[in-house]
């Protein structure tokens, strides 16, 4: 796991710079409220508020006569006191279709944009009325937008074993993709499988170790989102496509720093996560073009999997690293639906 704790070190370091920078672009008094939120919030949580915070000041400062002739700097607690209901509703409006100030670009937001920045604003507020600055917190008289829930799109049974034939025989790579296919093989299926048999994440794949596996319980130790470490267990269609992966890698002399890298790319490195995107995209736009398969589509088709087969929602929440089952509830409640219309098809009242 060393290779892995430098990684994620390394990761922490940048996050704590990217919060630092945007903090920055924020009103002071905005470093305290992310002091306070910091003990129950990730930092990428903090990073993502940040972003959305400032672009709501933006907008005050540029869209709203109140704040017109001041900077975002330039805003105390004061200003919070001055925003209204109808402030916030005409920026949830002005999000919908706007112009990036940095480079022009035009950036638009639905249901679920909008409701997490609304999110991070409440959030603000509430903090400065929880400890006294603020007499009322304008936000809570403004509604979150509904969220419309999306189907979960994932591959179908059949599907899976289409995908994993094709990195297995190439049918559906172009030509140029054929002469790496021969190098990459082993490598692509052990991943791909790995994916669906354990439904890990993609950063939880990247920063995958020789030294996390023990085939003696088909067992492998893995970094879950929040820093805790856990172990995952694959079955024997998992272990023999990386038993097999792992004799060719063992004919690999990596570059320094990545000797215990599970997965390399031709380059002799740890495959990143845009090399394990692109990889998945590739595969899976040959069976399944329509359904934009990525990792999480793969990690959401195995969680699929385990429920049809177990019924078990929370040892599919645990499975898949899910601090709420709620969370895992609500993804796959619609399984139960299946099964619910199964059962009104197997009993029968009367003989035929």
């Amino acid at each position: 796991m060393k290779n892995t704790k430098s990684l994620n070190i390394h990761q922490s370091k940048l996050n704590v710079i990217r919060l630092r920078k945007v903090i920055k672009d924020l009103p002071p008094f905005c470093a305290e409220y992310f002091r306070g939120i910091e003990p129950h919030t990730s930092i990428l949580t903090r990073i993502n508020y940040g972003y959305d915070l400032r672009l709501f000041f933006n907008f005050l400062t540029g869209e709203i006569d109140e704040f017109l002739n001041k900077k975002v700097q330039d805003l105390t607690i004061d200003d919070l006191e001055k925003v209204k209901a109808v402030h916030l509703e005409m920026f949830l409006e002005h999000i919908s279709l706007y112009n990036r100030s940095k480079d022009g670009s035009t950036v638009s937001n639905q249901e679920s944009g909008k409701a997490r920045k609304l999110s991070a604003i409440r959030s603000c507020f509430s903090h400065f009325y929880k400890k006294g600055y603020l007499k009322k917190n304008i936000t809570e008289l403004v509604d979150i937008p509904k969220v419309h829930e999306k189907a979960i799109i994932r591959l179908d049974v059949d599907e899976v074993a289409r995908l994993l034939d094709s990195v297995e025989n190439g049918d559906g790579l172009t030509d140029t993709q054929k002469r790496y296919h021969k190098y990459t093989r082993q490598r692509d299926l052990a991943l791909l499988t790995l994916f669906l048999g354990t439904g890990i994440r993609i950063s939880e794949c990247v920063g995958l170790n020789i030294s996390d596996f023990d085939f003696n319980v088909n067992g492998f130790k893995v970094l879950r989102k929040g820093g805790n470490q856990t172990i995952l267990y694959f079955g024997s269609e998992v272990r023999d496509t990386l038993d097999s992966y792992l004799e060719e890698r063992k004919k690999i002399i990596p570059l320094p720093g990545h000797e215990d890298a599970l997965f390399l790319s031709l380059q002799r490195r740890r495959l990143s996560n845009r090399a394990i995107q692109n990889l998945v995209k590739k595969y899976a736009g040959i069976v399944s073009p329509l359904k934009k398969i990525s990792p999480h589509k793969l990690r959401s088709t195995y969680g699929t999997a385990l429920y049809r087969e177990t019924g078990d929602i929370y040892l599919v929440a645990d499975v898949l690293g899910h601090k709420d089952v709620n969370t895992t509830r609500k993804h796959y409640a619609a399984i139960s639906e299946d099964k619910r219309r199964m059962a009104a098809r197997v009993v029968k009242l009367r003989d035929d």
